[in-house]
């Protein structure tokens, strides 16, 4: 299991105390026959997805050359940062047997436009000189934030692919998820998209973190260690239930 946002060399020797949330729990996944990578990832500016790819596929190639894995079975988590980037990797590579991408921007050129719903910033800043590292305008520089915008690409996409994405998120707005995965279900790609009504970008409320760990373990169990497809994948959640 790769797991990733930018740097993370810093987690080395963190303790996180096992616990249900938004993100995998990486004592919970390491007990139960999964090794877990964290790399971390180095930027230039303009092609942010395609620098994690460079640092994310050689150190998967390399523990697979080591024999630590199994090349059939790997998968990839991560959320914001961490879920655009394998929202963006997905559609350049099918080394991934399954991915979960958590609140992740699909489409830079509807975003730039947006604003934070908590304090009401116009998003543009953050394209342009903040974490996505664009390095201009929409208008300056307009093949760039379409290169870099997964929903271009999503006919590309192999690997099945979940996604957490709630309606109260004020980080990034999730018409953003919605737009991904109408595209990927008008592709008859298989792909999944939970919504937790009022919950903000990361989950807050413990009942919700718990649906949510158990129903991404399933997603991952099934797809990397052949567990049997639980019945949320295979008849869906009408959303009143």
């Amino acid at each position: 299991m790769v797991f990733i946002y930018e740097t993370l060399h810093q987690m080395h020797h963190y303790f996180r105390h096992p616990s249900p949330g938004t993100s995998i729990d990486f004592a919970y996944y390491v007990s139960n026959g999964y090794v877990l990578w964290m790399p971390d990832i180095e930027y230039r500016t303009g092609y942010p997805g395609r620098d994690a790819m460079k640092c994310v596929l050689p150190g998967v190639q390399m523990l697979i050359r080591e024999g630590y894995i199994d090349p059939k079975a790997i998968g990839i988590q991560g959320h914001s940062w961490g879920g655009y980037q394998i929202a963006y990797m997905v559609t350049q590579t099918d080394i991934f047997a399954a991915a979960e991408a958590g609140a992740p921007v699909s489409n830079m050129t509807s975003a730039y436009g947006g604003i934070r719903w908590g304090s009401g910033m116009v998003r543009q800043f953050q394209y342009e000189r903040t974490q996505s590292r664009q390095g201009d305008s929409l208008w300056k520089v307009p093949l760039r934030y379409i290169e870099n915008s997964p929903i271009f690409w999503a006919d590309k996409v192999q690997t099945p692919l979940l996604m957490l994405h709630n309606d109260q998120d004020g980080a990034v707005p999730w018409y953003q998820g919605i737009e991904y995965i109408m595209a990927l279900r008008r592709l008859e790609k298989e792909a999944y998209m939970f919504n937790y009504n009022g919950e903000d970008h990361g989950l807050r409320k413990r009942v919700n973190q718990k649906h949510w760990t158990r129903c991404m373990q399933e997603f991952f169990d099934h797809h990397l260690k052949g567990a049997p497809a639980p019945k949320w994948m295979t008849d869906g959640i009408r959303a009143w239930e």
